[in-house]
C-alpha cells in the first residue's frame, strides 16, 4: 500500500515540471498556436462518411413544402428514392421517381442514361407522367374525390400518387371496384396506402393532357 502512495505522489511534481517548462519557452509565445490555417478543415456538422448508421437515419426528414405541387412531387420523389436521382432499385426503376422504362417511352423517353444524368428531365418526366395520368383518370377524379373508399379519403392528389405507383388503368380498377379490386407492388405497397399518404395536396397545377411529353430546354 505504501508504495503506491509513493508512486501517486510523484505524478504532481512531475506534472507541475513538465507545465513549467512549457510555459516559460512555448507557452508565453502564443502565436505558434494560431488556428486560422485550419479554417478549411473544420466542419459545422460531421460530413456523411463521419456520421453512425442511426445518425444518417435521423437526418433524412421529408421536405416540408406544404401542400403545394412542389410539396407533393417532393414528398413522392422522397418516399421513391429518398431524392436520389441517380438511383437504380433491384427491379430496375430509375431515378428520383423510380420510373419504369415503359412509362418512360409513353412520355417520350428513351435514352436511360440520359434520364439519370438528367434532373431537368426527370422532373419533366414526373409532370408529364402525371399530366397524362390525370387526363386518362379526369372522369374518376371527378366522380371519387371526396367519398370514402376502406375508409380513405379520395383526393386528387392521392389518385395521381397511386397512378404514379401503379398505372392509371389499376387506379380506375381500385375505384370503380370501391376497393375491392386492390394492387401492391413488389414491395407490398398498396394503392390505398399511397391515396392516404399523399392525401390533400393542391395538384391544379398539373394539367391533363392526353399525349404528355418530357420535354426540356435544349440550350
Amino acid at each position: 500500500m505504501k508504495k503506491k502512495v509513493a508512486k501517486f505522489s510523484i505524478l504532481p511534481i512531475l506534472s507541475g515540471a513538465i507545465f513549467f517548462s512549457f510555459s516559460t519557452k512555448e507557452a508565453a509565445n502564443l502565436d505558434i498556436y494560431v488556428t486560422s490555417s485550419l479554417a478549411p478543415l473544420e466542419y459545422t456538422v460531421p460530413n456523411t462518411e463521419e456520421m453512425p448508421e442511426e445518425t444518417l437515419e435521423v437526418v433524412k426528414v421529408t421536405p416540408q413544402l406544404g401542400k403545394s405541387y412542389v410539396g407533393f412531387k417532393e414528398a413522392l420523389g422522397f418516399k421513391e428514392s429518398r431524392g436520389n436521382y441517380k438511383t437504380i432499385n433491384q427491379y430496375g426503376y430509375m431515378g428520383k421517381y423510380q420510373f419504369g422504362k415503359g412509362t418512360l417511352r409513353l412520355i417520350g423517353v428513351y435514352d436511360t442514361q440520359l434520364f439519370l444524368d438528367s434532373p431537368e428531365l426527370q422532373e419533366a418526366a414526373f409532370y408529364a407522367n402525371a399530366s397524362r395520368n390525370k387526363w386518362i383518370l379526369k372522369r374518376d377524379i371527378k366522380r371519387f374525390v371526396g367519398k370514402r373508399i376502406n375508409g380513405i379519403l379520395i383526393t386528387e392528389s392521392g389518385i395521381l400518387a397511386a397512378a404514379h405507383l401503379a398505372g392509371p388503368g389499376s387506379v380506375k380498377k381500385y375505384l370503380r371496384s370501391w376497393g375491392a379490386t386492390a394492387f401492391s407492388d413488389a414491395f407490398g405497397t398498396t394503392l390505398g396506402y399511397y391515396m392516404k399518404k399523399f392525401s390533400g395536396y393542391d395538384t391544379s397545377f398539373v394539367q391533363p393532357e392526353r399525349k404528355a411529353k418530357a420535354i426540356i430546354a435544349v440550350s
